[in-house]
């Protein structure tokens, strides 16, 4: 295929933006890729690795002259990271994230943007439990989705680059209003993460008779609970950005489980079976 762009700056040089470098070098998608990092170990190892083409820890000169921005940084430092590049942004920059909460983000963003620039909200819906450059591979999003989150500064033809870039990299493109998002990441996303960290903990910190349960788990324990190896510090931001959205979540999912109990303590055996062919039904209709 033909360039989409000519240069893309990537904020943040990990799983994630790496990641989308790559397969968008794959597909012949982009002519030059340059990788911003306060990590400089990090963008050493993306350069090594032919995901970028040229490296620079200061962002702003890193940006200058881009005509597309991916910001590829934890939530809570997205609007940050744009407010840094604003005065580096050449006019008709896109400015786009790969965050998994948006609302805030979108807000924050269309409030920081250069007038003669524009953002696009973006969250691809893909991932592994691992992170840092060395994590990422191009065929991370193929066949995967990407969930666009327009908002006020987000032109069509800004809205339709980003849709194809993405597109590019392999993903189907969706759009929805940002806290619709939230609201929906918060149920098949955040909150799973939040059961995962909270599985773990509740056993790693069991005492029962001073034997260490965890040292017993099998598959079905270590599948159930591979996401809760994702980066701490990502999953508390978030938790906090999206917090309501979240706590809402999890009080649904409380009064699941103390309906299991009710069941479980009253030995309603016909409950239990239709409790689980209920969930079961769900669960295999995801396959």
């Amino acid at each position: 295929m033909s360039f989409i762009i000519k240069k893309l700056a990537v904020i943040g040089t990990g799983l994630i933006g790496g990641s989308f470098a790559l397969a968008l070098r794959e597909a012949g998608a982009v002519e030059r890729i340059v990788g911003i990092d306060s990590d400089s170990a990090n963008l050493e190892l993306a350069l090594s690795m032919g995901i970028v083409d040229e490296i620079y820890e200061d962002p702003c000169a890193g940006v200058a002259g881009a005509d597309v921005v991916f910001i590829s940084v934890p939530v809570c430092s997205i609007a940050a990271v744009l407010r840094s590049i604003a005065p580096a942004l050449s006019p008709g920059c896109i400015v786009t994230d790969g965050g998994s909460v948006k609302a805030a983000i979108v807000s924050q963003c269309d409030a920081l943007i250069p007038s003669l620039c524009c953002f696009v909200g973006g969250h691809p819906i893909a991932g592994t439990e691992h992170s840092g450059a060395a994590a990422a591979f191009a065929g991370l999003y193929k066949g995967k989705r990407c969930v666009l989150t327009p908002g006020q500064t987000s032109h069509a033809e800004a809205i339709d680059t980003v849709a194809r870039l993405w597109e590019a990299a392999g993903t189907v493109v969706c759009k929805m209003e940002a806290g619709h998002h939230d609201r929906i990441f918060a149920e098949i996303s955040h909150l799973p993460h939040a059961i995962a960290y909270t599985l773990v903990h509740a056993v790693g910190t069991a005492d029962v008779e001073g034997e260490n349960v965890l040292s017993y788990t099998a598959g079905g324990f270590r599948d159930f609970t591979r996401i809760a190896s994702s980066d701490p510090a990502m999953w508390r931001d978030i938790s906090l950005m999206n917090k309501e959205a979240l706590l809402a979540s999890i009080d649904g999912f409380t009064a699941s489980l103390a309906e299991l109990r009710r069941r479980i303590d009253c030995d309603d055996s016909s409950g239990l079976t239709e409790f689980f062919t209920t969930a079961k039904k769900f669960r295999d209709g995801l396959i």
